[in-house]
């Protein structure tokens, strides 16, 4: 018997599987950002050095594209299904208060509080996946509500446990995890690059995210019924069921962001999350993922959030006021989305005719 795979109609199959014109190598997004990303590098480095400092810059810098790489991640896993999961930051709020409190009053080790962080995260996920596949109700309707909800639980929960600012406690390992690089572990003469501990972290999970939607199975049949319900469903694909999986695997990854960025912060605090939402779309979307669905980057969206922040740092750098920040982002952004778009459209149009 066939498989699914192999038997769903062509607008069905995931991008893998499809044959589309060929789109010139000009027209690709991400050497797109890999284009403005080495522009504005230059950009800020002419207008001010210390872009390139290593302690003051470029190490931070690292930490925070870790960060929001998984968080670019966790939106990506439901973008995929045409979803989108508007309580991506409180997912992770939740997520570190459960580690939070794991560590504060239980006393666990680093992994296990991580562990229970990572379910909490993906019972959150699966809790909205269900409800969405059960009810037919919009992913945005749920989610969003969702958000209002682990909002005001989230107030409550620090309020009883912590008097409404951080736990206190902290697992062994966690200051090393915040503080050190690679540099700092020497064998002999030779020492690491100068790159956080937390980064590795976010790149397994992009290889794991990778891996899952080009290679398994799993992740395919999610293209499938993101790029078409209806025929994924006639192929014998579980859609309910998938659905609740990519907003489980959703939740956990918005876990993960929580503990990286706890680890950067130093605490588990309630503000944990508070800046995921935009971010979260950002980097998936300049990277190539379709907000209808059926189709994911995930090397576009480590770029994506890799541009995001380096616009971040070189304009915070240049002494912009929080305001002026935000307008310049969100101009600079829209702009290159904008650009990356019509670039992209350019050439399907001229493969199309090759």
């Amino acid at each position: 018997m066939s498989s699914p795979a192999t038997t769903a109609p062509e607008t069905a199959r995931p991008p893998e599987t499809r044959r589309p014109p060929r789109i010139p190598l000009w027209a690709n997004p991400r050497l797109g950002l890999v284009v403005l990303l080495v522009a504005l590098v230059v950009l800020f480095t002419a207008l001010r050095p210390a872009f390139l400092d290593t302690t003051l810059t470029l190490v931070p810098l690292q930490s925070d594209i870790s960060v929001y790489a998984v968080v670019g991640l966790a939106q990506l896993a439901v973008l995929s299904l045409g979803h989108m999961n508007m309580a991506v930051g409180s997912m992770a709020s939740m997520s570190a208060f459960a580690m939070g409190l794991a560590y504060d009053r239980l006393g666990v080790p680093l992994p296990v509080g991580l562990v229970i962080g990572l379910a909490a995260g993906a019972l959150l996920g699966a809790l909205a996946g269900l409800i969405i596949s059960r009810t037919g109700v919009n992913s945005f309707v749920v989610t969003l509500a969702m958000d209002f909800a682990l909002v005001g639980l989230i107030t409550i929960l620090y309020t009883r446990f912590t008097d409404g600012v951080a736990f206190s406690g902290q697992p062994a390992g966690m200051t090393t995890l915040r503080n050190d690089t690679f540099a700092d572990y020497c064998m002999g003469e030779v020492c690491g690059p100068r790159i956080p501990l937390i980064a590795p972290i976010a790149l397994v999970a992009a290889l794991a995210v990778g891996l899952l939607f080009r290679y398994g199975r799993l992740g395919r049949e999610i293209l499938m019924t993101g790029a078409n319900e209806k025929a994924a469903e006639l192929s014998g694909i579980p859609t309910k069921r998938r659905v609740l999986q990519a907003h489980a695997l959703s939740g956990l990854l918005a876990g993960l962001a929580g503990f990286l960025l706890a680890a950067n912060n130093g605490a588990f605090s309630a503000s944990i999350g508070d800046q995921f939402l935009l971010p979260s779309f950002l980097g998936p979307v300049l990277g190539g993922t379709l907000l209808a669905g059926g189709a994911v980057s995930v090397l576009g969206t480590v770029l994506g959030a890799t541009l995001t922040q380096v616009i971040y740092k070189g304009l915070n750098l240049l002494q912009f006021q929080l305001d002026e920040l935000k307008l310049y982002i969100g101009l600079v952004l829209l702009v290159a989305l904008s650009l990356d778009r019509i670039r992209h459209v350019i050439g399907e149009r001229r493969g199309a005719r090759a």
